[in-house]
């Protein structure tokens, strides 16, 4: 039999135009005594059904995360009661027995014996913060798509830029466009205003440019899309700056300092992950939770003794997003064991999964730097590490004994005599000369090769 956890709560069935809403009151060892009402979603309304429950003794409210509109019901009811958002999934009803009061009753039951576990909701600064990011994102996306029309005119006008420049709307592109706008230059001389190694294909520009069929109607409808673009960047640029006045306003500069020590994190990443998680991440248990609700970890589909697909786990899309981008930028970082470690597993599992592993690995980062309060720091060399560092190096000094050339380093010495190039200077012998071959050249190394 389930205990009951919670005596007086109510659930609620969120819909557009209105609500139903089931209250449970009794003790815990009683049948409880049930309660139904509907409301409508206006302002008015909500508020009626919120003197309701107050005044039916009610503590915990749950409803389901439908879309947007359980929003205006939470901003109401969250002074008030212990607010429990489901997840849709976890509370389904049995199909073929669905209707709005069998819902809200279906929830109220969970609620009441404890067998709902709640999503996680930020304070409201952190949601206005991350409505901003998300615009952002959203505001990003058009922009790209804008591109992509821009690029599909200029096919239909049997223009070939996009075959030649890596960048259509990088300098060179830009100035080429604008001269195809104007209809005033020839193919030579707007091929003449490529810049910096884009001059280097003179010859493919003019090829790309030759006979082409750019008329009014092309250039009308690529206005369109560069004066919305100007529009987006305009619009980018003051979500940017409104980002970072969010940010001091709420006091989140420092969590936003150690999110940026991250590696692959920089100043737009780091708001966007400060934006999803907050600056608190205690509100989950461990790093694993929180790599779960990202939707970076592995799939968890055991049974009978067999492990099944290790597909990740539907999550916070817009964080998983912003993690896999951050993944690529630190895999391309110097000096950086996350970049280790992607070279490592992409030569054995393909790219993709290996940028999902690097996210894994940055939300145990992430956990870290927020919850001790300390900056990022890269962890010391392994043993594995120091070993792979000693091949290397004698690798190298083989190579160059081959070409005749004398290496001067105490550190050569010492891999020589099976020191590590890290043990400290009372193992690493004098500096001495070490001759490979017959040498014709002398080269200085530093005495602790990177």
């Amino acid at each position: 039999m389930i205990p009951t956890v919670i005596p007086q709560c109510a659930g609620i069935d969120v819909g557009k135009d209105f609500i139903t809403v089931c209250v449970l009151v009794g003790a815990a060892e009683a049948e409880p005594q049930v309660t139904l009402r509907s409301f409508d979603t206006f302002n008015a309304n909500l508020e009626q059904c919120r003197q309701w429950l107050r005044q039916l003794g009610c503590t915990h409210v749950v409803m389901e995360s439908t879309g947007s509109y359980w929003k205006p019901l939470y901003s109401v009811l969250e002074q008030d009661f212990v607010i429990v958002l489901a997840n849709p999934e976890q509370v389904k009803a049995r199909k073929g027995h669905k209707t709005d009061w069998q819902d809200c009753q279906w929830l109220a039951h969970l609620l009441r014996h404890g067998m709902i576990r709640g999503s996680y909701i930020p304070p409201a600064p952190v949601r206005q913060l991350r409505d901003l990011t998300r615009r952002r994102k959203q505001l990003v996306s058009d922009a790209v798509s804008e591109r992509n029309r821009i690029h599909k005119v200029l096919e239909e006008a049997n223009v070939k830029l996009g075959s030649v420049l890596s960048d259509l709307f990088g300098v060179s592109g830009q100035q080429i466009l604008e001269a195809l706008l104007a209809g005033q230059a020839t193919v030579a001389q707007m091929a003449q205003l490529a810049q910096r190694r884009a001059k280097q294909k003179v010859a493919q520009i003019e090829a790309a440019l030759e006979g082409h069929r750019m008329s009014e109607h092309h250039r009308a409808l690529i206005e369109y899309s560069l004066a919305h673009l100007r529009f987006l960047e305009q619009q980018i640029a003051d979500i940017d700056q409104r980002v970072l006045t969010s940010i001091h306003g709420a006091g989140y500069e420092r969590a936003l300092a150690l999110l940026r020590s991250v590696p692959g994190l920089q100043h737009i990443n780091a708001a966007t992950v400060l934006a999803e998680i907050g600056p608190d991440v205690h509100a989950f248990p461990s790093a694993k939770h929180l790599s779960s609700w990202t939707g970076v970890a592995p799939g968890n589909r055991k049974s009978a003794g067999k492990q099944r697909s290790g597909a990740t786990t539907a999550g916070n899309r817009w964080l998983r997003t912003c993690l896999v981008e951050a993944a690529w930028a630190a895999a391309h970082a110097n000096n950086c064991p996350l970049r280790d470690k992607f070279w490592s597993l992409s030569a054995r599992l393909g790219r993709k999964k290996a940028l999902m592993a690097v996210a894994h690995a940055m939300v145990g980062i992430i956990y870290e730097v927020l919850a001790s309060g300390r900056p990022y720091a890269p962890p010391p060399e392994s043993a594995a590490q120091l070993r792979k560092r000693r091949r290397l190096i004698k690798h190298h000094i083989r190579c160059l004994g081959r070409l005749g050339i004398v290496v001067r380093s105490r550190a050569a010495k010492a891999i020589r005599e099976g020191f590590t190039p890290s043990s400290g200077p009372q193992q690493v012998p004098p500096e001495q000369t070490i001759r490979v071959g017959q040498p014709s050249k002398h080269l200085s190394l530093p005495s602790r090769p990177n």
